[in-house]
């Protein structure tokens, strides 16, 4: 094997790399930042539906529930679909509670 044929396939390997890493490491990012701000969304969920809850005259089995499987979810700490899931779950119990008040 010549040298010059080593250095330019050496070469277009390390140019293949380097734009696999600028293309995919952005994607990456973007997903951490996703799934961590839709985490977020789903403890303020929990969070208000909680406070609700505490708030809350009358003890709703259905609510509870909902509350219980959203905090599951969060215990799990899944992805983004987990996090949307337990956000819809806390949201759903905590209308339940408020339209008890």
């Amino acid at each position: 094997m010549s040298p010059s044929l080593l250095i330019w396939s050496v070469g277009g390997v390390l140019l293949l790399t380097a734009g696999i890493v600028t293309t995919l490491l952005p994607r990456l990012r973007h997903r951490t930042r996703a799934t961590r701000v839709a985490w977020s969304r789903a403890r303020a969920a929990i969070d208000s539906a909680t406070v609700s809850r505490d708030a809350a005259a009358v003890r709703l089995p259905e609510a509870d529930r909902l509350l219980a499987r959203a905090e599951l979810l969060a215990a799990e700490r899944g992805g983004t679909a987990a996090a949307e899931a337990a956000t819809e779950h806390a949201r759903q119990a905590d209308r339940l509670w408020r339209g008890q008040s």
